[in-house]
């Protein structure tokens, strides 16, 4: 009897370091979701202020030099206001932070916002001066390209990055060869919807190249800079949700949905790098960060990271922007629900 009784206990701890063991691994960083409980980070992507909203519809009605001067000062004021919140909280964490690291990461965030002031306040004149901007900006297109504010031309960014489903038919129409993940040629079982990933910088422009091709000179396809990548990604709101940590490898591109970028793009942090075609030093700055990544090197702000653009990645895929020619990328735009209230109603709420 004792025998069985010790053959049993010895199963349930087995069993239980087993399941200890598959959380940990479904799980990477405990820590990643911490924010959620935090009293100090943002809880939502910061909203306009009902100044700012006037001005912008101001500036819309007359975009004189008067009008986007005063716009631009508020602008500032905002700006400013935000440096002295983080400011604020780096002088808390002096003084109660137990980990050093924390300490460093918002000197890191204070020290970025103070350096990038004026690139960062004039990316922000541009989006809110775009005639293009209105209610509803962010909704999902039906033509899986998001609108891209602040470029003076008609661009838009993938809703998503590209996924190995799409890739298989660039694939089918190419004859180019597989990424290394997908034995035999064939798209890895079940991961459809996740991102493509362990393709070249080569690789990734082929497949733009395979969509010009195909739109027949009405729009070209290519690879964002790294200045774009970030205007259509915005300010990652500190409550963002994610897969960075918490899923060992990549997860589906509309898993985290519900997380929005400034253009209404989805996926821009976390789950895998994007290739950009900004170059440094040799090698293609990628942006967003992966799910192997630490939270803050996901931040839209976070730079200088590059790769090899000769190699693929297990954590780096790639998202298209496309480039209208006339009014051939207009179709977004007629694509996107209208609201009631017109264009005037569209003024009243320009600031949304």
């Amino acid at each position: 009897m004792r025998s069985i009784y010790f053959a049993v206990a010895a199963g349930v701890i087995l069993a239980g370091i087993q399941t200890s063991f598959a959380q940990a691994r479904r799980r990477v960083n405990p820590e990643a979701k911490l924010h959620k409980y935090s009293t100090t980070v943002e809880k939502e992507r910061p909203q306009l202020n009902e100044e700012t909203k006037r001005l912008i519809a101001a500036y819309r009605r007359d975009p004189s030099e008067k009008n986007r001067a005063a716009l631009k000062k508020q602008v500032e004021r905002n700006y400013d206001a935000v440096v002295a919140r983080k400011k604020a909280k780096l002088d808390d964490l002096k003084r109660t932070a137990r980990d050093k690291s924390k300490v460093e990461e918002m000197q890191n965030i204070v020290d970025e916002m103070l350096r990038d002031r004026e690139q960062r306040i004039e990316n922000t004149m541009k989006r809110f001066t775009d005639q293009r901007m209105r209610p509803g900006m962010r909704d999902r297109s039906s033509d899986g390209f998001q609108q891209l504010l602040g470029t003076g031309r008609n661009v838009s960014i993938g809703y998503a990055p590209v996924t190995n489903e799409e890739y298989a038919k660039f694939l089918a129409a190419t004859g180019r060869k597989a990424p290394r993940d997908w034995k035999n040629g064939r798209m890895p079982e079940g991961k459809a919807k996740h991102p493509v990933v362990n393709v070249t910088h080569d690789d990734a422009l082929a497949y733009c190249k395979y969509l010009t091709g195909k739109a027949e000179g009405r729009a070209v396809y290519r690879l964002p800079t790294e200045a774009e990548w970030e205007a259509a990604a915005g300010h990652m709101p500190k409550d963002a949700d994610f897969n960075c940590g918490e899923q060992e490898g990549t997860t589906p591109v509309d898993r985290y949905r519900k997380t929005l970028s400034a253009c209404g793009a989805v996926d821009m942090w976390g789950n895998v790098w994007e290739w950009t075609s900004t170059g440094t030093n040799g090698g293609k700055a990628v942006k967003g960060g992966a799910w192997d990544s630490r939270r803050t090197e996901c931040r839209t702000e976070a730079g200088g990271v590059t790769r090899d653009p000769d190699r693929g990645y297990a954590n780096v895929g790639f998202r298209v922007l496309r480039e209208g020619k006339s009014d051939s990328a207009g179709e977004s735009e007629k694509s996107r629900p209208r609201r009631r209230g017109g264009a005037r109603g569209g003024r009243r709420r320009s600031g949304e």
